[in-house]
Order: structure tokens, then C-alpha cells, then sequence
């Protein structure tokens, strides 16, 4: 039990460079928020829904964060400073980071019928701050969604998604291959769907301004044939 107990806030110690040592850590309200929940969701499975309900209020009420007892967790969720809400159906594996003001939330079913409402996050996920993901969709393994993102569709494995709604942008390769970034995506203007758009137009009008001095320079060196042969 300890030894789980110390690989747990190990995980949060690399994903964090505020703590100063793992005991700081246990007094993190995601911390708390998570492990609260594993008495809900044990008490929830048991069909003991009042008190799993009561266990999750009083962690809602401690830590600002509602997890619904039913939702199913991994191991070493990282839930960062907190306002963060997941669903009954939401499903999250291992190693997944999220930070404050999060929303894993449900979509109205089209049929009416109640059953997988709420997202489901693969191993490694990073969910930026304010971001939005809505409905059964899936995110996949070590996808990346940047601060305030609406996604409300699939998310392949390894996208960094921004914007809304949300869509994939450009990373460089050695962004990619970094084990974990922190806050969900890197610092660049490759992160920007607006700047993208902006440098394909530039480049279209680079593409078109060689073109035009391309048959500038023929027109030229035609006429000079026309004058110098008569």
C-alpha cells in the first residue's frame, strides 16, 4: 500500500515542479478529490448510491472538485488545483494530467436513452485549463488539449488539439517526442489555428508573387527579343 502510495505522488513530483517533497503533495485537493472518489465509486459499485453521493459532496465541499461516484479512474490521475467536474460515464486511464476549471461532460443522447454520456481519456492525456470535453467520444493515448479547447469529437492518439471548436494543430517533432509538456501544449505559434491560416496565406501569396515575377521576367525578355531582332 505505501509503496503505491509513493509511486502515485512520485508521478505527480515529475508532472510538477512546485512540491518540495511528496508530503506536500498529499495536501494537493486533487489528491484528496481522487482519493475520496475510490471510496465513492467502491460504495457506488456496491449500489450504496446515497453514500456514495454523500462521500462525493463532501468532497466537492473539501476539495472543488466533483467527480461523479461512477466515473472510472486509473491509476495516477493528476488533478491540478481543481474546479474540475467529471461526469457519471467519463472513463480515465492511467497517467492522465488535468488542470483547473475542466469539464468532462455529457451530451444529450439522440435516442433518449441514458447510458455512455461523457468522454472517455486514454493513458496519457493532459487536458489544459477551461477546457471543454464534451459527449462519448475518446481521446487518445497521449493526445494533448490545449486550454480552453471545446472538443465534442474524436481525438486521435498524440493530436494537440486547440481552439473551438477544436481541431489538431502543427507540433514539431521534437515537441512530440517529449515525454510530458506541462499545461497540455507548447508555447509556439504552431499552436495558434489563426497564425496557421495566417502563414498558408502568406505562403499562397509567396507562391503567387513568384509566379507573377516569373512571367514578368518572360514578358521582359520577350520584348527585348522583339526590339533587338526587329
Amino acid at each position: 500500500m505505501a509503496s503505491r502510495l509513493f509511486a502515485y505522488l512520485d508521478s505527480i513530483r515529475a508532472r510538477d515542479p512546485a512540491p518540495r517533497s511528496r508530503w506536500e503533495i498529499l495536501l494537493y485537493p486533487g489528491v484528496l478529490a481522487v482519493a475520496l472518489h475510490r471510496i465513492a465509486h467502491w460504495l457506488f459499485e456496491g449500489e450504496l448510491f446515497f453514500l456514495a453521493r454523500f462521500v462525493n459532496h463532501l468532497s466537492r465541499f473539501l476539495t472543488a472538485i466533483d467527480i461523479h461516484p461512477g466515473a472510472k479512474i486509473g491509476r495516477n490521475l493528476f488533478i491540478d488545483h481543481g474546479f474540475t467536474v467529471i461526469g457519471e460515464t467519463a472513463e480515465i486511464g492511467n497517467d492522465v494530467t488535468i488542470y483547473q476549471c475542466v469539464t468532462l461532460g455529457g451530451t444529450n443522447p439522440a435516442d433518449g436513452v441514458a447510458g455512455k454520456r461523457h468522454p472517455t481519456l486514454e493513458d496519457g492525456v493532459i487536458i489544459g485549463s477551461g477546457a471543454q470535453v464534451l459527449g462519448p467520444i475518446t481521446v487518445g493515448k497521449g493526445a494533448r488539449i490545449g486550454a480552453n479547447a471545446v472538443v465534442t469529437k474524436e481525438v486521435p492518439d498524440g493530436a494537440v488539439m486547440v481552439g473551438i471548436p477544436a481541431k489538431p494543430t502543427l507540433v514539431d517533432a521534437v515537441e512530440y517526442q517529449k515525454d510530458f509538456v506541462p499545461y497540455g501544449t507548447p508555447c509556439s505559434d504552431l499552436c495558434d489555428p489563426a497564425g496557421q491560416r495566417l502563414e498558408g496565406m502568406k505562403a499562397e501569396i509567396d507562391r503567387l508573387q513568384a509566379k507573377i515575377d516569373a512571367l514578368l521576367t518572360e514578358r521582359k525578355q520577350t520584348a527585348e527579343r522583339q526590339d533587338l531582332f526587329g
